[in-house]
């Protein structure tokens, strides 16, 4: 099993935590943004409370380890690496609780290109251990806003993990799904059980707006998230999302293979 400890000294090795590579700039302006209740960053999330730019500051640095500076404005943005630990400790927990009840699980990525992996090896693990994993919606359109417009998108699965795919995509760097942060993806797939009655799923799994957009609806969701993506640990904070662990999202998919491991081991769901 892999420790703690070298588990730790990965995060640090790999850019996952510590000094990572999304920058102090990118977070402040993804905080100033939410303050205003930017749909961009809100990411499905309707806030409760009012959060103003340094009440975001707070937060972020109570959760990731970030500075609590706002002077602090160029540079690296750092996540504290016990946090990290701490949230994927939570996380298994979660899923360990999961696989205990047999719940069913919905599990779903904006960052297909770098997690999909992460989600797929939970996804297999899950349903060995007797958890329906849910894949409605397949082929379902969805509309998302984007900087170059409103684009159509189609709701498709990879080894039980939701996804966006660009209608009649062909090159190869796009088969894997496009990176988005919108929740309407996951409302989609949500319609479509609620329409046919059911199974619904006890617990989400994801990031962005699968995350975040499930909580808004009252779903158990737990996810990853970056320093610039406020909404997720927002909604730790008001109670809608169950679990987030502090990481960088956007690094090579192998790096987050011992993760992977260090996960599945927590919950005793090792195959």
């Amino acid at each position: 099993m892999l420790s703690r400890g070298a588990l730790r000294a990965h995060l640090l090795a790999a850019r996952l935590a510590g000094p990572v590579a999304t920058s102090r700039e990118e977070s402040l302006r993804s905080y100033r943004l939410f303050a205003a209740r930017d749909p961009r960053v809100t990411l499905g999330l309707d806030p409760e409370w009012v959060w103003g730019e340094r009440d975001l500051i707070a937060l972020m640095a109570d959760k990731c380890g970030v500075s609590d500076d706002p002077a602090d404005v160029s540079g690296p943005d750092v996540i504290d690496p016990e946090r990290t630990l701490n949230g994927l400790d939570a996380f298994a927990e979660r899923l360990a609780e999961a696989a205990r009840q047999r719940t069913p699980v919905l599990l779903g990525t904006g960052h297909p290109h770098r997690l999909l992996g992460f989600y797929a090896e939970l996804a297999d693990a899950l349903s060995a251990a007797g958890c329906v994993v849910l894949t409605p919606a397949q082929g379902r359109c969805v509309d998302i806003t984007t900087r170059f417009g409103v684009r159509t998108y189609n709701l498709d699965y990879v080894r039980g993990v939701a996804l966006v795919r660009e209608p009649h995509a062909r090159d190869a760097g796009r088969r894997l799904g496009a990176h988005t942060h919108s929740p309407l993806p996951v409302r989609a797939a949500l319609e479509r059980l609620a329409e046919a009655g059911g199974p619904l799923p006890g617990l989400v799994v994801g990031d962005h707006g699968w995350v975040c957009g499930a909580g808004q609806l009252g779903f158990d969701a737990i996810g990853l998230a970056d320093t610039d993506d406020p909404a997720l640990f927002v909604g730790e904070a008001e109670g809608r999302v169950a679990v987030v662990v502090p990481l960088d999202d956007a690094v090579r998919s192998d790096y987050y293979r011992p993760l992977t491991r260090y996960v599945l081991n927590r919950a005793c769901l090792s195959q």
